[in-house]
């Protein structure tokens, strides 16, 4: 019995601890729904930068097809609805011909197919190269998962492609010191990540760079572009006169870029060349070979997407690829939860200025009765917590005992 009382103890929380449990929890869906409040479809907003979708299994059983948060909250509540997190350039699904019958309750006007969205095997609740579902109920425990920046899938630690998982960047608590993740996949699609500076990179660069095709009048070798021409590298850095140093010797320059430590210690800028002609890493990315060497997942610090050539060539490159997203800043998370913060801290705004202006339009009378049942309320329950037995469990008749209190004391001051 001692035991059990003291399981009971450890369990109970004041009523302040509930309150930021509460905010915290709020807070949290906030920055996954980037402060939609899940009122309206998002589809008049059209192929959205980034927002939260979710499938709904029960009447699109092939995963591909993705609703809003309001559309999953109005339409398909009680529905097998599976939580995506967030997906970029998506409209609305809700509704349209893969739904068939089904008609969407908030926007029913809908063209019969979202050519524009990209569906992966999230959408039919499987993650990771294992295609498991995630919570797995078939597994005795639940490994983390690590999303990828550029596909969206996302996957076990254990299933990274590693050959320990020693090799995924944390600090001493064993927290992750990376700012994006890059699944090996992607990472061979996209090697051309491997020409950048150590600045970027939260682990040591790998040997396996990727080489120039023979003919080409750029050669990379081991991280360094060399025989470069004055002419393809400009007034830019070629990656010969970058030192590769550790991350402790990076530094910042003053409009905010990463920079590295040459050999003489003087400082070398990556500029933000906008949509400048010349390209900061000397080469030309279209006919990069493909290393013969297996490239494993990329682990990248923050700000590295500042770092990315904007040149015409580069910028056509992600165009081609379907990455061009990578050079727009409002694209990353971190933008994303900005905005859900910015979102949250206004409607908390409004809120208490609507308070206000309802306390405003009282009379004097009518405000006095207000303070005095906040007060009355706060002596009532603070009376209950002190004579109520903390070892036995609230029920609802102990709640409406306290409400019927809270009822006498009004009689009795109107009397």
């Amino acid at each position: 019995m001692a035991d059990a009382s003291e399981d009971e103890t450890e369990q109970t929380v004041t009523i302040g601890e509930y309150i930021e449990e509460l905010e915290a929890e709020e807070l949290e869906a906030d920055l996954v729904l980037g402060g939609d409040e899940g009122k309206e479809c998002t589809y008049p907003g059209g192929y959205m930068k980034r927002q939260a979708i979710f499938s709904c299994l029960t009447c699109v059983p092939s995963g591909n097809a993705g609703v809003c948060t309001a559309c999953s909250l109005s339409c398909h509540d009680g529905h097998e609805v599976v939580e995506l997190w967030t997906k970029r350039k998506f409209r609305c699904d809700c509704g349209n011909s893969k739904f068939g019958e089904f008609s969407c309750k908030l926007h029913p006007d809908k063209e019969p197919e979202n050519t524009g969205n990209s569906y992966n095997q999230n959408f039919r609740g499987c993650y990771c190269t294992c295609g498991r579902p995630y919570p797995d109920p078939d597994a005795k425990e639940q490994i983390e998962m690590i999303q990828c920046c550029i596909c969206e899938d996302w996957f076990h630690e254990n299933h990274l492609g590693l050959n320990s998982l020693d090799k995924i960047p944390r600090d001493e608590d064993g927290e992750p010191v990376y700012d994006d993740f890059v699944c090996e996949k992607c990472a061979s699609i996209f090697s051309f990540l491997k020409l950048y500076p150590s600045s970027i990179w939260a682990l040591p660069k790998q040997k396996n760079v990727p080489s120039v095709q023979s003919g080409t009048e750029n050669v990379v070798e081991n991280g360094s572009s060399t025989n470069c021409s004055d002419k393809a590298i400009g007034s830019h850095i070629s990656q010969s006169e970058i030192h590769e140093s550790s991350s402790g010797n990076d530094s910042t320059c003053e409009n905010g870029t990463v920079v590295n430590a040459t050999s003489d210690n003087n400082k070398v800028c990556l500029e933000d060349q906008g949509s400048s002609a010349t390209c900061t890493i000397g080469v030309d990315i279209n006919v990069l070979s493909v290393p013969s060497e297996k490239i494993g997942p990329m682990f990248l610090l923050k700000k590295w997407r500042e770092l990315l050539c904007k040149c015409r060539t580069c910028s056509e490159f992600y165009t081609h690829k379907g990455v061009e997203f990578l050079t727009d800043k409002e694209d990353t998370i971190e933008e994303y939860e900005k905005m859900a913060k910015s979102k949250r801290e206004e409607k908390l705004k409004q809120q208490e200025g609507a308070e206000l202006n309802f306390l405003n339009t009282l009379n004097h009378v009518q405000k006095i009765e207000i303070f005095s049942g906040i007060a009355d309320m706060k002596n009532e329950l603070h009376s209950f917590l002190e004579s109520f037995d903390s070892s036995k469990p609230v029920t609802s008749d102990d709640i409406k005992g306290v409400f019927e209190n809270l009822a006498k004391k009004k009689k009795q001051r109107l009397a």
